[in-house]
């Protein structure tokens, strides 16, 4: 039997850091929505109890490095599964972007699997399992847009933002979330207003939306990857309605009402940047 999900990929509408917790991992606080920008998770059923991961990209670990094979494992575990799996993974969203692409991934997988070994665990349950895994998990196995809180595990769902374009660009580097982490001094942080997100969503205001974007991190990254900045002043300079770094970067992403506007913006650049998105908000 085989099983066909799709993983979209998430950008951050703010991104707030509380503090460092006794447990090791940041206090956050996060307004995530999902876009249509997805890879393609191919679930196969097998009989020899293992875990294959098959992916054409070579940024893709194929191993238990990979948070897939990670979710695929957990639920075999937990529930005692006999059979194996084969997880073949068409990325769309690039590698080590700020973009959630491996938790989307796991979230998918923990889906299909469900479906597919008939474990009929409720959403909660696996956003619970997810969050096992990797902070993002437990928000992508909901979608939509929602509310983020303890180590990302926490999630209050939230209506969608008003529709919109997003258009990403992702300079030719990855990001380590845990160097961009050691790197942040918790005494210096610029907090966004998250509450103040939330309320511009319920409200379907995009212009509040659009002045109340933030991240935490985004100063962090700027710093040690000036090329990051360089396209965020550029996309600005375009002509985009609002600008920011998503995640722990590098993507910096422009939300865009105008279609007008759309394409001068993304031929500007897509002159200097060669992964260039420009897709729509998904929301829910």
């Amino acid at each position: 039997m085989k099983l066909l999900m799709k993983a979209p990929a998430k950008i951050n509408l703010s991104l707030d850091v509380l503090g460092k917790r006794p447990d090791g991992y940041h206090e956050v606080e996060m307004v995530m929505t999902t876009i249509d920008l997805a890879d393609r998770i191919e679930l196969s059923e097998t009989t020899d109890g293992r875990i294959e991961i098959i992916s054409h990209n070579r940024f893709v670990p194929d191993d238990q490095r990979n948070l897939a094979y990670q979710a695929a494992k957990l639920l075999k575990e937990r529930f005692k599964i006999k059979q194996g799996v084969a997880i073949s993974i068409d990325k769309a969203i690039p590698v080590a972007a700020g973009l959630a692409g491996g938790s989307s991934d796991a979230a998918a997988t923990l889906r299909g699997l469900n479906i597919l070994w008939g474990l009929q665990l409720s959403m909660d349950e696996l956003a619970d399992l997810g969050s096992e895994i990797g902070s993002d998990v437990s928000f992508c196995v909901h979608g939509g847009t929602g509310l983020a809180r303890g180590r990302g595990e926490k999630i209050t769902r939230l209506p969608a933002p008003p529709n919109c374009w997003v258009i990403l660009a992702k300079p030719s580097i990855g990001v380590s979330t845990a160097d961009v982490y050691r790197n942040l001094n918790i005494e210096n942080i610029e907090h966004p207003n998250t509450a103040a997100m939330v309320k511009a969503i319920e409200n379907q205001q995009y212009k509040d939306i659009c002045s109340h974007l933030g991240n935490a991190l985004e100063k962090v990254t700027l710093n040690m990857h000036p090329e990051v900045m360089h396209i965020k002043t550029q996309m600005e300079k375009f002509g985009a309605d609002a600008v920011l770094m998503s995640g722990s970067g590098p993507t910096v992403f422009g939300l865009v009402q105008h279609d007008s506007r759309l394409q001068r913006i993304y031929n500007g650049l897509r002159g200097f940047c060669d992964q260039v998105f420009a897709v729509r908000m998904l929301g829910e």
